[in-house]
C-alpha cells in the first residue's frame, strides 16, 4: 500500500543533546523517498525508525552547514551497501560544489549505484527523474547559499462510479477513457473524462530550513498541505534569530497562518531550550491548524486529501 508519511529522523540544530539527534527528515511519498538534511548519525536513525536506506530516492540539502550535511557520508555510502535497484539525485547549493565532492567522497567504498548530482544555482522546478510531482528550490536567506524545497503533485481526476454507470461504461472502456480522455458509450454518444469525474486536488509539501524572513519563506509554504519548518528560538531571542539567519516559533507559525497550511511541523530546535513548552505555547498564538513539535523518530502523515 502507498503512504505519504514523515519520518522525523532528528530535531536538533547546530549541537545535539542527548534526546535530539541532528536535522535529518525523510518525506516518504508513495514509491518515492525524499531525504532532506541528512546530519551526523542519520543512517543510524534511519535503522531506529525501521526504514531502508534503499528508500531514498532523493536527498535534498538545504544548504553545507555541517549539522545540515555531515551525515551525508554515511547516507551514500549505505545506499551503495545496500544497492537498491534505482538511482538516487542528490539536490545541493551549486555554490556548495566543493563541499559536496568532499563529502561524497569521504572515504573509500564501492560504487554500485548511479548517484546523480544535481547542483541549483536558482529558485525553480528541480529534475524529478520521473517522480509523480513537481520538485521546486526556492532561494532562502541565510549567511551561507541556502533553498527550501517544495513537492507539489498534480491535479488529477477522480472517477465517479454512479456516472460511469448512468453512461454505461464499464470494464475496458474505463482504462480507455482514462487514456483518451474521451471515450464511445454502448449507446453511440460520445462521453468525456470531465462528465464522469471530478477534480482531485494534488497534494504538497514544503520543507524551509535555516533562514531569516524572506519571500521564499512565504512562496514555499503557500497552501501546502504539510510544511516543516525550523524554529531554532523563541520571540525573546528574536535579535539573535535575525543576526544569524533563523527564524522563531512566532514567525514560522505565522507564516503558516498567513499560507493556509494545514499541517505544521516546527522543528531544528537550539541546544538553549531543553522544554519546548515555550516553542508550542507561542505557536499556537499564531497557528490554530494542526501543529506537531517534532520529537526524534516521530512519523508524522501527510493531511488527508481535501
Amino acid at each position: 500500500m502507498s503512504r505519504r508519511e514523515l519520518v522525523v529522523l532528528g530535531t536538533a540544530s547546530q549541537v545535539p543533546t542527548r534526546h535530539r539527534n541532528h536535522n535529518g527528515y525523510l518525506l516518504l511519498w508513495d514509491g518515492e523517498g525524499l531525504l532532506f538534511d541528512p546530519g551526523e548519525g542519520t543512517q543510524r536513525q534511519l535503522l531506529y525508525a525501521g526504514v531502508s536506506a534503499g528508500s531514498i530516492t532523493h536527498v535534498c540539502v538545504t544548504h553545507f552547514h555541517g549539522d545540515h550535511c555531515l551525515g551525508l557520508p554515511g547516507v551514500v555510502q549505505r545506499i551503495n551497501l545496500d544497492r537498491p535497484p534505482h538511482p538516487f539525485t542528490v539536490h545541493y547549493p551549486a555554490s556548495g560544489q566543493v563541499y559536496f565532492e568532499r563529502l561524497r567522497h569521504a572515504s573509500a567504498f564501492h560504487e554500485t549505484v548511479p548517484l546523480l548530482p544535481d547542483p541549483i544555482s536558482a529558485s525553480g522546478v528541480l529534475e524529478a527523474s520521473g517522480a509523480p510531482f513537481e520538485l521546486r528550490a526556492v532561494r532562502l536567506s541565510h549567511p551561507v547559499e541556502s533553498f527550501g524545497y517544495r513537492l507539489t503533485e498534480p491535479d488529477g481526476r477522480r472517477l465517479l462510479p454512479e456516472r460511469l454507470a448512468a453512461h454505461g461504461i464499464a470494464g475496458p472502456l474505463v482504462g480507455e477513457l482514462q487514456r483518451l480522455g474521451t471515450v464511445t458509450a454502448p449507446d453511440g454518444r460520445t462521453v468525456a473524462l470531465e462528465q464522469v469525474s471530478e477534480v482531485r486536488r494534488g497534494q504538497s509539501a514544503a520543507f524551509v530550513m535555516d533562514t531569516r524572513l524572506c519571500p521564499g519563506v512565504a512562496e514555499l509554504a503557500d497552501g501546502v498541505d504539510l510544511l516543516v519548518i525550523e524554529a531554532t528560538f523563541l520571540e525573546a531571542d528574536a535579535r539573535l534569530a535575525e543576526e544569524h539567519g533563523h527564524l522563531t516559533a512566532a514567525q514560522a507559525a505565522r507564516t503558516a497562518a498567513e499560507a493556509g497550511v494545514r499541517t505544521l511541523v516546527l522543528t531544528h530546535f537550539s541546544q538553549r531550550y531543553p522544554d519546548l513548552e515555550g516553542h508550542l505555547t507561542e505557536a499556537r498564538q499564531h497557528f490554530d491548524g494542526e501543529l506537531v513539535v517534532a520529537e526524534d523518530l516521530a512519523r508524522v502523515p501527510v493531511p488527508r486529501r481535501r
